[in-house]
C-alpha cells in the first residue's frame, strides 16, 4: 500500500513537472473544492434570483459582471442581455455595479458594419464562465439563462480558495478594463449605451484594433503565465491536490501566450507513454468537434478504456431549429462518426467508445439539452481521476482561436476529491450508451 502510494505520486509528478511550466498553480485541501452535479445545485449555490435582494439588503455589497457585446446585444432595441441588466446600474449607482461587455477586435469597420447581428458572434465572444462571491467562486461551463438551472446538463466546481477566488478575480478585472462599460439610458428604445471609457487599459477595439491586441498583450501574458505557486496549507503527497488555472486568450494576446491548449496537449502526450497502458480518460464536450491537435492526442495515447461523451441529436441545443442551424445536429453526428471511424482505424481499434447522452428530446416535456464539456484521466490502473479539466471551452478550433476561456486543470491525490470527481463523470453517463457505426447511420 506504502509501494502504491509512492508510485502514484511519482506519477503524478511526471503531470505536475509539465504543467508547472506551463501556468500558474494553488495548492488546497481537496475537501475545498465542491463538485455540483445538476443544474439546481448549480442554481441553489449560485442563488441568482437574490442578486439585486442582496444589493438592497448588503449597503456595502458590490457588484461586477462581464458579459459579451455581441451576444449580449443582439437582440437590440428589442430586451437584450445589456437592457436587462443596465437598470441594476439606475437602482444602485455606478459606484456599486458595473456592467462590462467585450466586444472582440477582429469585428471592427465594414466587417461589422455589414454582417448581420445573428451571425456576427462566429468572429469571437467573451465566453469565460466564471462566479466568485467573497473567498469562493464556480468555474464553470454554465451560462445564466434558464435552462441553465433546470434542464441543460453541465459541470459546475465550486473553489472555497481565497488565493484562487483572487486570481481569477484579476482576471476579471484586466478584460473588465478591456471591455465596454454599459451605461443606462431610459431615453432609448434599448435601454441602455455602451461607452469606452477613458480610465480603460487600452484604445476601443474598434478604433484601434493593433494598439488594442498590444496593450492587452502585456497586461494578460503577466497574469496567464507568470508563475505562482501559493499552498495553504502543505499537505503530505498522499493528500496534495494542485489546482492550475488555464486561459485562452488568444484574440487578445499577440504573441499568444494562451495556456490552456498547451496544457491539454501536455496532459494528453505524457498519456501517450506506453508507462500509461493502464490508465484511461473520459472525454466530454456537448459539440463534439475537438481541435484537430487534440484528436489526433486522443487517438495517440496508449491508455485503454478511453471513453467519450457527447450529446445525441435530441439533446443538441439545435435540435428542431429552423433554418440551418437546425441542421447542426446531424452534422456533428457526422463528426462523431469520422471520429469512431478514426478510433476503429488505429493501432488499438478497442481502447476508445463513444457514448450519447440523451434525457428525453429537446423542445419537449422533460428535455434536457447537454453542455458538459470536461476531461478526467484516472491513472495507474486506479478507477477514480487524479486528474481533471473543467472550463467553460468546448475544446474547439475556435475556443483556440476566437473566444476567450478559462478553466482549471485539478491534480489530485485526495481520495475524497478522486471519489467526488469520479462521482461527476460516472454520473453523467447515467443517461448516456454506447453507439457504433451503424447506429450513427440513422
Amino acid at each position: 500500500m506504502l509501494y502504491h502510494a509512492k508510485n502514484s505520486a511519482s506519477i503524478l509528478g511526471a503531470f505536475t513537472t509539465e504543467l508547472d511550466r506551463i501556468t500558474p498553480k494553488f495548492e488546497i485541501p481537496g475537501s475545498k473544492i465542491q463538485v455540483l452535479r445538476s443544474p439546481a445545485e448549480f442554481y441553489e449555490e449560485l442563488k441568482i434570483s437574490t442578486l439585486q435582494q442582496a444589493l438592497r439588503s448588503k449597503p456595502k455589497l458590490k457588484l461586477s459582471i462581464l458579459t459579451d457585446a455581441l451576444r449580449g446585444t443582439r437582440e437590440s432595441p428589442e430586451p437584450s442581455c445589456a437592457s436587462l441588466l443596465a437598470p441594476l446600474v439606475t437602482e444602485f449607482g455606478k459606484e456599486r455595479v458595473e456592467i462590462r461587455m467585450y466586444h472582440t477586435p477582429n469585428l471592427t469597420g465594414l466587417r461589422k458594419q455589414y454582417i448581420p447581428k445573428r451571425i456576427n458572434e462566429g468572429w469571437g465572444l467573451q465566453h469565460m464562465k466564471l462566479y466568485g462571491v467573497d473567498d469562493e467562486i464556480i468555474i464553470s461551463g454554465a451560462n445564466l439563462s434558464n435552462d441553465y438551472f433546470t434542464n441543460r446538463q453541465d459541470r459546475y466546481h465550486v473553489f472555497s480558495s481565497k488565493e484562487i477566488t483572487e486570481y481569477f478575480s484579476k482576471i476579471h478585472n484586466a478584460v473588465s478594463k478591456l471591455s465596454f462599460l454599459v451605461n443606462p439610458e431610459l431615453e432609448l428604445q434599448a435601454g441602455y449605451t455602451l461607452e469606452w471609457p477613458a480610465s480603460n487599459s487600452a484604445p476601443s477595439p474598434l478604433s484601434d484594433p493593433t494598439r488594442y491586441v498590444s496593450l492587452s498583450t502585456s497586461i494578460l501574458t503577466n497574469l496567464i503565465s507568470t508563475p505562482t505557486s501559493v499552498t495553504t496549507p502543505p499537505t503530505s503527497s498522499e493528500n496534495k491536490t494542485l489546482v492550475y488555472p488555464i486561459s485562452q486568450f488568444t484574440p487578445l494576446l499577440n504573441p499568444d501566450k494562451s495556456t490552456e491548449l498547451p496544457a491539454i496537449r501536455c496532459i494528453l502526450t505524457l498519456l501517450s507513454s506506453p508507462t500509461h497502458k493502464t490508465s484511461s480518460w473520459t472525454f466530454t464536450a456537448g459539440y463534439f468537434n475537438p481541435d484537430p491537435s487534440l484528436t489526433k492526442l486522443l487517438l495517440s495515447t496508449s491508455s485503454s478504456s478511453n471513453t467519450v461523451i457527447t450529446a445525441s441529436p435530441e439533446a443538441n441545443g439545435f435540435y428542431g431549429s429552423k433554418g440551418v442551424s437546425g441542421l447542426l445536429p446531424a452534422a456533428y453526428t457526422l463528426l462523431s462518426r469520422r471520429f469512431l471511424n478514426s478510433v476503429l482505424s488505429s493501432p488499438s481499434p478497442n481502447s476508445t467508445i463513444l457514448k450519447e447522452w440523451r434525457r428525453g428530446t429537446v423542445g419537449e416535456k422533460d428535455g434536457w439539452t447537454y453542455h458538459a464539456k470536461g476531461l478526467w484521466v484516472s491513472l495507474n490502473g486506479e478507477r477514480e481521476p487524479s486528474i481533471s479539466v473543467i472550463g467553460s471551452s468546448n475544446y474547439t478550433k475556435r475556443s483556440y482561436g476566437l473566444d476567450l476561456e478559462v478553466g482549471t486543470v485539478i491534480v489530485t491525490a485526495d481520495k475524497g476529491l478522486k471519489a467526488r470527481l469520479a462521482e461527476e463523470r460516472d454520473g453523467l453517463q447515467e443517461f448516456a450508451r454506447q453507439v457504433d457505426m451503424m447506429s450513427l447511420l440513422r
